[in-house]
């Protein structure tokens, strides 16, 4: 790997002149950048950012909490991070929490020693400290404190859910809470129960301890075996959804004529399943895309006009509900 003296020899200049073109850090004549970005390109050399940044008391390394990237929604989210802030210069440190608070203490640690100029997080401000880190911008998962944030509209979400499903003409209907302790969660619950009590529905709640594939299968087992005879599932995620078409499968059941499903996310794999699945759309991309772009703002010291902003969700009509108005 080649190093900054190697740049000087190639150039003829000196480390001196060779580190105060790179750090921007003094005078250096439109001569000798044109030999030293030369030599750079022909070195194939990268400066040490973590060092640069410490130099320059300013970073281009940005930090990105995930809960879980076995969860398709959280990459897509995480692809709009980067295609902003990769845009505009900066390199993206990705920390894979697993929905492990103390994995995200972990995380948190390593940014601060690599001098993270400011930190996105889909991990609930509510469940650990973040204390150390501004500017910091909570993206998906937002606690009542956050400041900065950006989500979908998960009350809208929910009531779209359960109208999609009223549609129908639904039997007893199952809806299936996401963890407890995600705000997000709790809305999009709230959106599903205030539509179906309107209605005044029949309907019963199961809780998931997480989004996670492994507790997805494990409640949809739950599900089939504590209502045998349920007809509707209104799930809380495109992974729960698919775990109870896959468990309908293996009972034998058919989906949707004997059981109907509701997802969401509209992850790129629910389109893929058998039969398609009917799920709720929140732009994960974009959450990414412009909860960077206020971070970016944050960073460089320009005005945020709007600190906490929530996105449209809409609905996704596939194969996996019953036409309407039929049983």
């Amino acid at each position: 790997m080649a190093t900054i003296r190697d740049v000087a020899k190639l150039a003829g200049l000196s480390v001196a002149t060779v580190s105060r073109a790179i750090n921007g850090s003094g005078y250096v004549s439109e001569e000798s950048r044109k030999k030293i970005n030369r030599a750079i390109k022909d070195l194939n050399f990268r400066p040490n950012e973590v060092a640069r940044s410490l130099y320059q008391k300013k970073s281009k390394l940005v930090g990105l909490l995930l809960p879980d990237i076995s969860n398709p929604f959280f990459p897509l989210l995480a692809k709009g991070v980067e295609d902003f802030l990769h845009g505009k210069g900066y390199q993206v440190i990705l920390g894979n929490v697993q929905e492990n608070s103390e994995r995200a203490v972990d995380y948190i640690h390593a940014f601060s020693q690599n001098n993270i100029a400011g930190v996105l997080s889909a991990v609930d401000g509510d469940i650990i400290t973040y204390d150390e880190f501004k500017p910091l911008v909570f993206l998906d998962r937002v606690g009542t404190d956050s400041e900065y944030s950006i989500h979908a509209d998960d009350l809208s979400g929910g009531e779209l859910a359960a109208r999609a499903v009223l549609e129908t003409a639904p039997g007893g209907i199952v809806v299936i809470a996401g963890p407890k302790e995600v705000d997000r969660s709790h809305e999009r619950l709230q959106g599903m129960i205030k539509i179906l009590n309107q209605s005044k529905s029949r309907y019963f709640v199961v809780h998931s301890s997480s989004f996670l594939l492994e507790d997805a299968v494990k409640t949809a087992q739950e599900v089939f075996e504590h209502f045998p005879l349920i007809d509707t599932v209104i799930a809380p995620s495109d992974i729960h959804a698919i775990a109870l078409i896959q468990e309908a499968y293996r009972r034998n059941i058919r989906v949707p004529a004997d059981l109907q499903v509701i997802g969401y996310d509209d992850i790129p794999i629910s389109n893929l399943v058998v039969p398609p699945l009917t799920t709720i759309h929140q732009p994960a991309y974009e959450i990414g895309y412009q909860g960077a772009e206020m971070l970016y703002q944050l960073m460089n010291n320009k005005k945020v006009n709007q600190k906490k902003i929530v996105l449209p969700v809409t609905l996704i009509e596939r194969d996996t509900l019953r036409k309407k108005g039929r049983k």
